[in-house]
């Protein structure tokens, strides 16, 4: 009881020359707010679960869920939950922290002790982690300093609010004067569940957080403290023959049954078809409660939703009165979390917008003839190709560039201008125009010396024509044989082969006038 009471005494002329998040260190005297008591409704609480102020503690943090829990050991020597705290900032990537300056918070199990107190922080309060501990040391990290602190800005930290950080302090220092010599802080990337490890098991940190889990599977399953040793470059969990240096303890039957229980759901979970994933942050995150909170109109409709929903572990309004300091990249909290898909080596499946259309025979089919070297005007009969079924007619939709509008596909050149002639269009069907198809079967035979309207050739001719593109001059006239006497040269889809095959033959002297004009072009210069 002596001892209480001196390190009762004593605890508030610490002096021990800390930074929190390596800014900050102790003054000469002790601040005010060191000193200020657990919140009533926080005692109350302690009163409800049979609690006491100066019972140890034990404090766990969860960066993905940006949570922080105090645990308070009962007079059965089991530890209960007894408030869970949002935290404001956490800064980094899930994974350890593994050398100076990488703005990783630590992971992994650590010890906390009143020398590690800082009521001086430059963070309004905070208290060490205890980083390096021997197991970091022994896997080569380096860094120190490394704090839960108030004031909501990370580098490497944990950061509360002012108020959740008075909060944690006072218990800790309540703790401490009821004659706890040390406090276990657990850090963890995320909350331990099968589910959590079917998801992350291709995350290059799994084998690390395994091993985390091992010390967290103890504790859940016997609400004990695990003894914690480090053997090689592994932490080993257990009991009294861990804290004697067994680095092959003695496991549990709770501890191992809860384990076999969570492999097992694992296996059944990623059976199931659990993708694998990552999770990626520009800078790390914070609770879901700081952040700016909808409308009260949407928040009263969303709470008549939710009446059967178990009650949060803390109350979002107390929270939002909260002062929250200058937070540190605020952009970066503002992008949010993303969940890549991994493989088995833990790297990224680009999985693409849209897959490319499997060829089939008969596209191949088609394609090895229109690529045949065959004459002008044949068909090329596709083999060992299937009969596809029929399709339905269809209107395709044009290039602006590359293709005639749709309705001269389906029209021919009835509402084509004279001045813009409109070129056969190789990429349509047979069923893409079904009305320059009906319209060849019924066309009247050409009296001789009329060029043939080319908007009338069946489709299939022109996509085994020689050359899909370029086709001009006498090449482009082989596609539909006209009658021998009379034909017109140069392109059969002009404007005047389209007029001469609607309208009747020209009168002779019109036929004069007409070759005038040619007669004086062709005179030599003077």
């Amino acid at each position: 009881m002596a001892l209480r009471l001196a390190m009762a005494a004593g605890f508030a002329a610490l002096a021990v020359s800390l930074t929190a998040c390596q800014d900050g260190s102790m003054g000469g005297g002790v601040p005010l707010r060191a000193l200020t008591p657990v919140p009533a409704k926080t005692l109350a609480l302690m009163a409800q679960k049979g609690m006491s102020t100066n019972d140890p503690i034990l404090i766990r943090a969860y960066k993905k869920e940006a949570e922080m829990e105090v645990w308070k050991r009962g007079t059965n020597g089991q530890y209960a939950l007894l408030k869970t705290f949002p935290i404001c900032r956490w800064s980094g990537q899930l994974g350890p922290k593994t050398k100076q300056g990488d703005r990783q918070a630590p992971e992994g199990f650590y010890t906390v002790t009143p020398g590690q107190m800082n009521p001086n922080s430059s963070y309004y309060l905070s208290f060490d982690t205890g980083y390096p501990n021997t197991y970091d040391r022994a896997n080569g990290r380096t860094g120190n300093y490394i704090m839960v602190h108030g004031t909501c800005s990370s580098s490497g930290c944990f950061a509360m609010t002012d108020e959740s950080m008075g909060e944690l302090y006072a218990l800790a220092r309540d703790s401490f004067a009821g004659g706890q010599r040390a406090f276990q802080f657990q850090s963890y990337p995320f909350r331990m569940t099968a589910q959590n490890f079917a998801k992350y098991r291709n995350d290059p940190n799994a084998p690390f957080w395994k091993n985390l889990k091992e010390g967290s599977d103890y504790f859940e399953a016997l609400r004990d403290e695990p003894r914690v040793n480090v053997c090689g470059t592994r932490y080993v969990f257990g009991g009294q023959d861990v804290a004697a240096g067994s680095c092959s303890p003695k496991v549990d039957t709770l501890v191992a049954e809860k384990r076999a229980h969570d492999n097992q759901q694992i296996a059944e979970l990623i059976a199931k078809g659990t993708p694998a994933t990552r999770v990626v942050y520009d800078d790390g995150g914070q609770n879901p409660v700081f952040r700016p909170q909808a409308p009260p109109s949407t928040l009263a409709f969303a709470n008549l939703t939710k009446k059967d929903e178990p009650e949060g572990p803390y109350d979002p309004k107390d929270y939002a009165r909260h002062h929250l300091g200058e937070v540190s990249r605020p952009e970066s909290l503002a992008a949010g979390e993303r969940e890549i898909e991994v493989d088995a080596k833990g790297r990224p499946v680009m999985i693409a917008a849209a897959e490319a259309p499997i060829p089939t025979k008969a596209a191949a089919a088609a394609l090895k003839a229109s690529s045949d070297k065959t004459k002008p005007g044949s068909v090329v009969a596709k083999k060992d190709a299937a009969p596809e079924p029929q399709k339905p007619a269809r209107v395709m939709v044009a290039d602006a560039d590359a293709d005639s509008p749709s309705y001269t596909k389906v029209l021919g050149s009835l509402f084509t201008p004279k001045t813009s002639p409109t070129p056969a269009t190789p990429s349509a069907d047979a069923a893409t125009i079904p009305a320059a198809v009906a319209a060849e079967t019924v066309q009247p035979a050409q009296k001789p010396g009329k060029p043939v309207h080319t908007a009338h050739i069946p489709s299939a001719h022109v996509l085994n024509a020689p050359s899909v593109t370029g086709a001009v001059g006498p090449k482009a006239t082989t596609v539909a044989e006209p009658a021998k006497a009379g034909k017109a040269p140069g392109n059969a889809t002009s404007p005047a082969s389209k007029t001469a095959s609607t309208k009747a033959a020209p009168s002779k002297e019109a036929a004069a006038k007409d070759a005038a004009p040619k007669a004086m072009t062709a005179a030599p210069k003077l």
